[in-house]
């Protein structure tokens, strides 16, 4: 979790100096090579080299954490097929015992016996 924090702070450190950079700290204009040293311009470039990498990282941890959900959602989506070809197969079974008169006389006694008990049950507590 602490790593979690440690790239907010990151990102809020990577996004700290950008004002300054917009009001003046690099500027596009024909004034730059004059207004900025080299020793300036190669703390600036050493600056945004760190944000580059720091936003390489960050895009790498993106994809690994991408990654990991789509494996989760396959093994999830395999899952639910299986649980769907089981399904399936307790449904025929059931048609095939609703299907027969014995069998459906059979069901129809079982259930009069439990709406019986309960019946009884309820009268009798």
């Amino acid at each position: 979790m602490s790593y979690r924090r440690d790239h907010r702070a990151s990102r809020s450190a990577l996004l700290d100096n950008f004002d300054s950079i917009e009001e003046g700290g690099l500027r596009a204009s024909s004034s730059y090579s004059h207004g900025i040293s080299d020793h300036d311009n190669e703390g600036a470039m050493g600056s945004l080299q760190d944000k580059v990498s720091f936003l390489k990282r960050l895009t790498g941890d993106i994809h690994e954490e991408v990654e990991s959900h789509n494996r989760m959602l396959d093994r999830m989506g395999n899952e639910m097929d299986a649980s769907r070809g089981i399904m399936s197969g307790t449904m025929d079974r059931f048609k095939m015992v609703f299907e027969k008169k014995s069998n459906r006389r059979t069901c129809k006694l079982a259930v009069y016996f439990v709406v019986a008990f309960f019946v009884l049950y309820y009268t009798f507590r």
